[in-house]
C-alpha cells in the first residue's frame, strides 16, 4: 500500500511538472524559466525526500523531451536542484532550505554541469555564465512558488500523514 502511494504521489508531481511547465514560463535571458519544474522539486524534496524527487525530476525532462516541450539542458539542473533540495530539507528539516537547495543545485551548480552537456550533446560553446543568470532566474522564482506551496500546505496539517 505504501509502495503504491509512493509511486502514485510521484507520477503526479510528474503530470504537474510536464504539463504546468507549458502553462507557466517567462524569457530569462538566453532562455525560458519554467519555474513550475523547481517548484515541484522543492514539493517532492519536502514530501518524498531526495531520491524520488530526482526521479520526479528526471521523468518530467525525459517527458518534456519525448513530446518536444523542453530541452536536454533540462536533465543536469532538474536533476542536481532537486537532489540539494531534498538533502538540504533532510538535514535541517526547513522548508526554506529546501527551496535554497533548489536554487544552489540548478541555478549555479547545475548551470555549470550544462557547460559540459551542451558541448558535448548540443554541440555549443556556451560558458558557464553564459547558463547562471536563465538558470538563477528560474531556479529562484520556482523555489520560492514550491516553498511557498509546501508552507501552505502544511499549515493546513495535509502532509501529516507523509507518503
Amino acid at each position: 500500500m505504501k509502495r503504491t502511494r509512493l509511486l502514485t504521489t510521484m507520477a503526479v508531481f510528474v503530470a504537474i511538472g510536464t504539463l504546468g511547465a507549458q502553462l507557466l514560463w517567462f524569457p530569462a535571458g538566453v532562455a525560458k524559466a519554467y519555474p513550475v519544474q523547481h517548484a515541484v522539486n522543492v514539493m517532492a524534496a519536502v514530501t518524498l525526500g531526495p531520491g524520488p524527487a530526482v526521479v520526479i525530476a528526471f521523468m518530467i525532462g525525459l517527458l518534456r523531451n519525448m513530446l518536444g516541450l523542453g530541452t536536454l539542458l533540462a536533465f543536469p539542473g532538474g536533476m542536481v536542484g532537486a537532489f540539494l533540495a531534498g538533502w538540504f530539507y533532510q538535514i535541517t528539516n526547513r522548508k526554506g532550505m529546501a527551496a535554497l537547495g533548489e536554487a544552489i543545485g540548478t541555478g549555479i551548480m547545475g548551470s555549470l554541469f550544462a557547460v559540459p552537456f551542451a558541448r558535448i550533446l548540443l554541440g555549443s560553446s556556451a560558458g558557464a555564465f553564459f547558463f547562471i543568470p536563465s538558470f538563477l532566474v528560474s531556479s529562484v522564482s520556482g523555489a520560492l512558488i514550491g516553498w511557498f506551496i509546501v508552507s501552505k500546505v502544511n499549515q493546513a496539517n495535509i502532509l501529516e500523514n507523509r507518503v
